[in-house]
């Protein structure tokens, strides 16, 4: 058994106390109680130690212990500790703490860099709690969260732990290599608790937290903060530290609010009692959430280090209540040991071999926080009943009650064989029911089938979809069949083909829901499409880390079609529907000729500076704001009917975005691309741009869309340059308005621009609110649009919904 020192750490009255800091004095060894108050502390010899015992609001208690045999027990109880203003001195015109606090600023980047490098040891643990889940989500049978609720439908609904060995290099290289990790009721799972999630560093001016949230020590902090000196206390040292409440001057601002305690003359951090709302951190799901974090301190290294830090949460939405807490224990530092950026590469986390299948005796000598006992329950529970739920009896039974057909089944049908797993069915979708003028109303149904491979790692699919235009009296068919290689490079296959209703436009810009009100309640009928029969083949695969190559070759033949129907709710005398001719919408002629014709493209997708998690047999992206992600693309038309139709297309675009500190968020969006050999080529192959005719927005991208400009107004044959940029403010500017800052609304700025031969070029403005709505339901955003084209050509207000 390994070393050992373990036992209970209460207050006066005999409570337990949680995560109480147990370390060894003068090192970065150390662990931290679990919500029993009991400890358990990893050691390697037999020998006489000093532990310290330090826990906020309480007294330290430092105990000499000679250690000759393990287990060794120690039970300490801890007395409340007095905070006093001792003599420091209230000056009117100075608050004492804001002095403390400049003197903080003013040390933050020489102690940020005093810690170079490092290695360290690093544990974490993550849990998370449902309360009264509901049976059904969006009409969805929730289940019991594979045994995680209990007949009140509360309970555990996620627990794991990880043990890995990690290595930091400033500014911020950070990797991790994973050698245990334990998933409750998986026992071959693997945990996605990892060091680079819960890097806070506060030494930095802003901390990434769902959003970019302004350290209290932040160069600019006296912007966002008031402070407030609640009194003093001595370490086990003698170091006198300062606890400052932390108090925000506007709420919904991206900061924190609590406590942080300051070493006097040192002016480091000692610890941090921080809480955010859901609100400020741009969480909407979440309520609350409380950051604890615990420094020591080695006079040998002259450094005080984090050594433990827990996330609790809570969180509602849907209807879904619940909360959690994500636990992280740092020791066994070794500090600017010449670590270089030689030693990291993308590569962000790793696992050991084999690091999932360490049995239960592993886990209860090497983990630095004791399992409670909810927790331990949890595990026992979970992996008990694993084996029966992946027992072939167990899933034909589970199958044979879902499977069963059932009236509320008519719109959509799964029949399910868990222990084979693959399932097969039908939905009849109620998007589907659609109005246009070339189809009138339609319906569609779709049909699928699924085989999984490999745990959802490898799988074949196989879908198909009918519809039907109840005015054109056509009913068009198409199908595909799809399979993924591997989740390593992520290789696809996708063999597809029918008949279909095509926009002119591939990137598909006007959404059915949205033409079908504008053209049966104000008689606008925007969308134009042409009917297109395929053969289609795609492939796709990460060659290597950071670009992604996409290939298609087609065979079609496409037709022109017309309208079929003048149906509308509010017919106007003066109004009538204009025809499906893009190019001429006053024509009833067709805008092209009936035609076969080969298309081929290939596209290279670079994200550069792009890092990955490396899990066994899975590898997991991670962009990164820093670079931007370049797009080159090559298309080629050939083989055509009409030779008029053949053509060849280069195109790139690069786009990013990044946060602006704690000024908000900047994205761009650029296109660029030319034809040849395209002087008379099929409509359908132009360029297209994204327009906006209806005053609405249901996409949620700015940055890829002209939203007072005609849907095929610039289309173009020739070359072309498009140019989108926008900044959200983030509250940064109106979140400084006294009133207007209660409304927590962000102003938005957008500048669009678009330039092709034989026209001038086309400029868009504009000004926007965002994050309009009540509590977490913030769903609306609205914009003024201003166009000008040789001098201004209109404006526009335009609403945009973000949960279409």
């Amino acid at each position: 058994m390994s070393a050992q020192i373990k036992g209970t750490i209460t207050d006066t009255y005999k409570n337990p106390l949680p995560f109480v800091n147990v370390v060894i004095e003068n090192t970065y060894k150390g662990t931290t109680t679990n919500d029993d108050g009991y400890f358990e502390l990893n050691i390697t010899k037999a020998n006489t130690y000093t532990i310290v015992f330090t826990y906020l609001g309480f007294k330290t208690v430092k105990k000499k212990v000679a250690i000759e045999e393990f287990p060794f027990t120690i039970d300490v109880t801890l007395e409340v500790g007095s905070l006093t203003l001792g003599e420091v001195v209230v000056n009117a015109e100075e608050n004492p703490a804001n002095a403390i606090m400049r003197s903080a600023i003013n040390k933050r980047k020489e102690n940020l860099e005093k810690i170079k490098s490092y290695k360290a040891d690093f544990y974490s643990r993550g849990l998370i709690r449902i309360k009264d889940a509901p049976e059904k989500i969006l009409g969805q049978e929730v289940g019991d969260l594979g045994g995680g609720l209990d007949s009140t439908r509360s309970g555990i609904i996620y627990l794991s732990e990880t043990i890995s060995k990690i290595q930091f290099l400033r500014p911020d290289k950070l990797k991790e290599k994973i050698t245990a990790s334990k998933v409750s009721g998986d026992n071959s799972g693997f945990s996605f608790n990892n060091a680079i999630d819960v890097d806070f560093n506060f030494y930095n001016n802003t901390v990434e937290f769902g959003n970019e949230i302004v350290s209290p020590i932040a160069n600019n902090a006296f912007s966002y903060y008031r402070y407030q000196l609640e009194g003093v206390f001595y370490d086990v040292r003698g170091n006198l530290i300062n606890k400052i409440n932390v108090l925000p001057k506007r709420k919904n601002d991206p900061i924190f609010s609590g406590s942080i305690y300051i070493v006097e003359d040192q002016w480091t951090i000692y610890a941090l009692e921080l809480d955010i709302t859901g609100i400020q951190a741009r969480i909407p799901a979440v309520d609350i959430i409380s950051l604890k974090q615990s420094f020591s301190y080695s006079e040998k290294e002259n450094i005080w280090a984090i050594i433990s830090q827990s996330i609790d949460f809570k969180y509602k939405f849907f209807g879904i209540k619940g909360d959690g807490r994500f636990t992280a224990v740092y020791s066994n530092y070794e500090f600017n040991e010449g670590l270089t950026a030689k030693d990291f590469g993308p590569e962000l986390v790793a696992f050991e071999d084999k690091a999932n299948e360490k049995d239960s005796l592993f886990w209860t000598k090497i983990r630095p926080v004791r399992l409670t006992l909810e927790e331990s329950t949890d595990y026992k529970r979970k992996d008990s009943i694993q084996e029966v739920k992946e027992s072939r009896p167990y899933l034909d039974s589970l199958d044979r009650e879902n499977n069963r057909f059932k009236f509320s089944n008519i719109l959509g049908y799964t029949y399910q064989n868990s222990f084979k797993d693959y399932n097969i069915g039908f939905n009849v979708p109620l998007q589907g029911i659609q109005f246009n003028t070339v189809q009138g109303y339609t319906a569609n149904t779709n049909l699928f089938f699924t085989k999984n491979y490999d745990a959802f790692k490898r799988y074949f699919r196989a879908n198909a979809g009918l519809q039907y235009g109840f005015s054109d009296k056509r009913l068009r068919a198409t199908g595909s069949l799809s399979f993924k290689f591997n989740d390593i490079s992520n290789a696809f296959l996708t063999l597809s083909g029918g008949v279909q209703v095509a926009q002119f436009n591939t990137f598909n810009p006007i959404r059915p829901f949205w033409n079908s009100a504008a053209t049966l309640f104000f008689e606008e009928n925007y969308m134009k499409l042409y009917e297109r029969s395929f053969v289609q083949l795609n492939y796709s695969e990460e060659l290597f880390n950071g670009f992604r190559l996409f290939s298609g070759l087609s065979y079609e033949n496409r037709t022109p079609l017309f309208n079929t129907t003048d149906q509308t709710f509010y017919p106007q005398d003066d109004k009538e529907y204009l025809s499906n001719n893009p190019l001429n919408p006053t024509s009833t002629t067709a805008p092209f000729e009936d035609h076969n014709i080969l298309k081929f493209n290939v596209t290279g997708r670079i994200n550069f500076g792009q890092k990955y998690l490396s899990y066994p047999d899975s590898k997991f992206n991670v962009s990164t704001d820093k670079y931007p992600t370049l797009v080159l693309s090559y298309e080629k038309g050939f083989g055509a009917t009409n030779d008029d139709y053949n053509f060849d297309q280069v195109k790139a675009r690069i786009y990013q975005s990044f946060n602006a500190a704690d000024k908000g968020r900047f994205s761009y969006n650029l296109r660029l691309g030319k034809f040849f050999n395209a002087e008379n080529i099929a409509f359908m192959d132009y360029q297209h741009f994204n327009g906006n005719q209806i005053n609405v927005s249901s996409r949620g991208n700015y940055i890829n869309v002209f939203n007072n400009l005609g849907y095929y107004d610039l289309s173009t044959n020739d070359s072309y340059l498009e140019m989108h940029a926008e900044h959200d403010f983030n509250g940064y500017i109106l979140g400084k308005i006294p009133l207007i800052n209660k409304l927590n609304f962000n102003l938005i700025l957008g500048a669009h621009n678009l330039s092709t031969p034989n026209n001038k070029p086309y400029q868009e403005f504009t000004i926007g609110i965002d994050n309009i709505g009540w509590g977490k339901w913030r769903f609306l955003r609205v914009d003024y649009v201003r166009s000008y084209q040789s001098g201004f050509k209109n404006d526009a207000i335009l609403f945009g919904i973000k949960f279409f």
